[in-house]
């Protein structure tokens, strides 16, 4: 555990030191998500009707953009051999990066998803459960994206293979996220999405790493 903890920290360490990285990401999702009400005007009932969906798509997207480095550099300059050799093992390894992924990409998108759903003319009272969805779905994207990227290294044009592997494994994600909000929103019971988004968080946690696990071993050999 001592191990896994220091290896987060370096994760975060090693963002903060580029810290460009994660400022382009936030500065992504805040131009993406803004141009919506540019182009569809500035109608209230209009916006808060399109919000979740486009919320949740500017997210997902956004925290995809470093997602393909999560190991990149260690598998190019040869220190992953290194990293498998401190004692951790491989699926330890790869959660501590995704768990690095989501604190130094998932927590800023959050944050910066506020002031969005404010200006998509949120209820001051449906933005909690927006964020607490957001909160789950970025951690899923973490898991299921360092998933697929694990998976990828190595691979000849990499950058064409992950987004076929991450897509279809984020549209639940996405699907029941924004219907949660949508459900607020339109005062349903939202309960429903909010558990079948919690079971595939439930599933994701336990068997990401340990196939992340395996497709860093197989790129290290």
């Amino acid at each position: 555990m001592r191990i896994f903890f220091l290896f987060i920290r370096r994760e975060i360490q090693l963002s903060l030191r580029y810290s460009t990285d994660s400022l382009g990401t936030i500065l992504f999702f805040i131009l993406t998500a803004s141009l919506f009400p540019l182009a569809l005007g500035p109608e209230p009932q209009l916006l808060r009707q399109i919000a979740p969906g486009i919320l949740w798509v500017c997210v997902l997207l956004a925290a995809l953009l470093p997602i393909e480095r999560l190991f990149n550099h260690e598998y190019e300059d040869g220190s992953l051999e290194q990293l498998l050799l401190l004692g951790l093992p491989p699926y330890g390894l790869a959660l501590a990066k995704m768990v690095g992924h989501w604190l130094t990409t998932g927590i800023p998108l959050l944050i910066a998803s506020i002031p969005l759903a404010l200006m998509f003319n949120f209820p001051y009272h449906a933005i909690p459960l927006f964020i607490l969805s957001l909160m789950v779905g970025t951690a899923c994207l973490s898991l299921l994206g360092g998933m697929a990227t694990c998976i990828a290294l190595g691979a000849r044009r990499n950058a064409f293979l992950l987004p076929l592997l991450t897509f279809p494994l984020l549209t639940p994600v996405l699907i029941f996220g924004a219907m949660i909000t949508d459900a607020q929103l339109h005062a349903l019971n939202y309960m429903p999405h909010l558990q079948l988004l919690g079971a595939c968080f439930a599933l994701a946690l336990p068997l990401c790493p340990f196939v992340a696990g395996a497709g860093l071993k197989l790129a290290a050999e």
